[in-house]
């Protein structure tokens, strides 16, 4: 099934994209959608957005919202399953469905993160829990085309202008250490690209690098600058679909363009660099960092910074404002605790030396579990503010694949959400941690318990509700204030907790005052200078309204909770 449109004429889109770079798939022949006005972005200059305090919605496009059942059922992967191991039917169309509803914008998310929606090995692997798919996106097959069962190219570009629109910048998930396991229809790739031994042993930096993760997912050999001809399976692939000419004509230009090497790592960063050169996607979320050698990520980040120049130069009523492309990296078992880099036992590697603005941070879940909030919120502020300037990291309680989370039995959901939200770095919410969608799923055997349908139905019981209002106003609270997240924290007062976050850089200043585990009904918070007396506060939390007196606020209100910031 082709998803792009293309151009058929090799020549013309060689002269084309050697004078201006335009890409094949902008080239598409008009439809419904590329008929549509695109209106506008304006840039807020009073509130930018910044990057290491932003609230981000992590989610699997399979099991998150399904509005297009005529791509459920393709490519005939229809062999039973283990629990939760096939296609659920969740797709793109779905994530515009929820973000054209205001459903991120409820919760005040402005970055998107979902798993990678190329296309995947179209067989199945038995691992032993039944037959599993490639719902989750980790099992590439065609790096260029997007899988079928999550919907098509044009969705792809429509979700990353719907999203624009609605504020929310995207964050692609993208691999580069391996292709999708051998199956009867995915057969293993030359061995030139890749290596199907030795497994990982992790023993020091050669068996975390040079080998497979696990049994039958294939390692490309990210480390080879050997120029190599493209798989045959490929290539046999790109002319079934009639695209073969116009793919090898894009690979001579960029080769050209950017004077690299024909080799695996390189072919790869081609394929995903043109997304956000085509589409303007704002960041990476990278997979599997440790198990790809650094200097690679350094090329994928810069490749992709150029290409997103390169988006912006030609669309400038599109752009949202002047951030450079995000990079964010999954180095397993890395934990915020005051070091850039990450020991193997005999190599130690600064990532952040090495294209990565910010590392998902694994020790949060951690953290979290003391009950002292000032303990948790002041180590953040503080080495954020010291060893990692100019870095972030991005904090969870809950992943696809963490399968010890902070609250697996979803017993301290507002918990969960007042810590998350309110800690310095990067919020990441996974899907249904604002609804407290189980993670003990009956039947399923390893990942698949934290991989189920987003439980849309329970947003009808009133406690869901109230769980999911908490999560809102927090998370409104912390994208309108890019302070929380990205300022410095300062305690207030002990009894009852108040303190302060201020950032102030480039010209931007924001201050919010918040107070936790208070009385209901009267209250009397410390403000100290944040705010000047006779200064108008508004509580984002109760909606109440004060003045700041003598350095302090009194007010009344049922919550237990106080986000105050200047009434505008």
């Amino acid at each position: 099934m082709k998803n792009f449109y293309r151009i058929s004429t090799f020549l013309l889109l060689f002269l084309s994209a050697s004078c201006n770079n335009t890409s094949k798939k902008e080239k598409t022949t008009e439809s419904q959608e590329q008929k549509k006005s695109v209106s506008s972005v304006v840039v807020n200059k009073e509130k930018p957005f910044i990057w290491e305090g932003a609230n981000v919605y992590f989610l699997l496009t399979d099991r998150f919202n399904n509005a297009d059942t005529e791509n459920d059922n393709l490519l005939d992967r229809t062999k039973e399953t283990g629990t939760l191991r096939g296609f659920e039917g969740g797709d793109i169309k779905g994530i515009i469905q929820k973000i054209e509803d205001g459903y991120f914008k409820d919760l005040g998310i402005n970055a998107l993160w979902f798993n990678p929606v190329v296309e995947q090995v179209h067989g199945s692997v038995d691992e032993g829990t039944g037959n599993t798919y490639a719902f989750h996106g980790y099992w590439a097959k065609d790096w260029t085309n997007i899988d079928p069962n999550f919907g098509t190219y044009e969705d792809l570009k429509n979700l990353v202008s719907v999203a624009h629109k609605n504020g929310i910048r995207i964050l692609m998930d993208v691999v580069i250490n391996h292709t999708g396991p051998v199956t009867e229809q995915d057969p293993v790739w030359p061995d030139n690209w890749v290596r199907t031994s030795p497994q990982c042993t992790y023993k020091d930096y050669e068996s975390a690098v040079s080998c497979t993760l696990v049994e039958n997912l294939p390692d490309i050999k990210t480390e080879s600058d050997e120029e190599v001809e493209l798989p045959k399976v490929l290539i046999d692939k790109w002319k079934s679909e009639g695209r073969l000419e116009i793919e090898l004509a894009e690979i001579d230009i960029f080769f050209t363009k950017t004077g690299l090497k024909r080799s695996p790592k390189n072919y790869i960063i081609k394929w995903l660099t043109d997304y956000v050169r085509e589409l303007g996607i704002d960041g990476y979320r990278v997979d599997t960092v440790k198990h790809v050698e650094e200097d690679v990520w350094k090329v994928l980040a810069e490749q992709a910074k150029i290409a997103f120049a390169e988006w912006k130069s030609k669309h400038p009523d599109q752009v949202l404002d002047d951030n450079d492309f995000y990079v964010l990296g999954e180095l397993y078992g890395y934990g915020i605790d005051g070091k850039r880099y990450y020991d193997f036992g005999d190599r130690k590697v600064d990532y952040f030396a090495h294209g990565f603005d910010n590392m998902i941070n694994f020790q949060f879940k951690y953290d979290a579990k003391q009950p002292e909030y000032e303990k948790l919120f002041k180590k953040y502020s503080d080495i954020l503010n010291t060893n990692l300037i100019g870095k972030g990291v991005m904090n969870y309680i809950s992943s696809h694949d963490d399968g010890d989370p902070f609250d697996k039995d979803r017993s301290k959901t507002f918990e969960s959400a007042t810590k998350l939200l309110l800690t310095p770095g990067i919020s990441q919410i996974y899907y249904g941690d604002e609804t407290a969608r189980s993670l003990i799923i009956e039947g399923t055997e390893g990942d698949a318990t934290l991989r189920s349908v987003m439980n849309w139905h329970d947003l009808e019981k009133e406690e869901t509700k109230k769980l999911l209002k908490h999560w809102q106003k927090l998370g409104q609270f912390r994208k309108e204030h890019a302070s929380i997240g990205a300022g410095k924290h300062k305690i207030i007062s002990k009894s009852p907790y108040t303190f302060s976050r201020t950032y102030n850089k480039n010209g931007f200043s924001d201050a919010v005052v918040i107070g936790l585990d208070l009385p209901k009904g009267e209250k009397t918070l410390e403000i100290n200078t944040i705010f000047p007396d006779g200064s108008t506060l508004i509580d984002a939390y109760s909606g109440v309204k004060t003045k700041v007196s003598d350095g302090k606020v009194t007010f009344t209100s049922d919550e237990t909770i106080a986000l105050l910031a200047i009434d505008i």
